[in-house]
């Protein structure tokens, strides 16, 4: 399973069209045969910072996603609401087990 968390920090006139625009691609990213979670949280200090957390049942999921039409309509869509490009870290789970989630 790889694990992959996006930070993202939204200019604050956009949060409430960013919001929208991430709920929608995590309703389709998570019917994806390939992702285990899609998760979309906020920052309760900072409520312009998010953090996507995506877990991906193979290496080859990932690229998978990025090529649907929901995530390529999210990306044109959020691209100007953020102060600075999004990063994203990848991570290997180590528990729970594959099986588990």
């Amino acid at each position: 399973m790889i694990v992959v968390l996006v930070h993202i920090h939204v200019k604050p006139e956009a949060v409430e069209d960013f919001i929208a625009a991430t709920e929608a691609n995590a309703r389709n990213s998570i019917l994806e045969a390939g992702i285990a979670r899609f998760d979309f949280i906020q920052q309760v200090e900072d409520t312009n910072r998010f953090v996507l957390i995506e877990a991906y049942r193979e290496r080859s999921d990932m690229a998978k996603h990025k090529k649907t039409e929901h995530y390529l309509k999210w990306r044109q869509t959020v691209e100007g609401m953020m102060v600075e490009p999004r990063v994203g870290i990848q991570h290997q789970s180590l528990w729970p087990e594959d099986e588990e989630w």
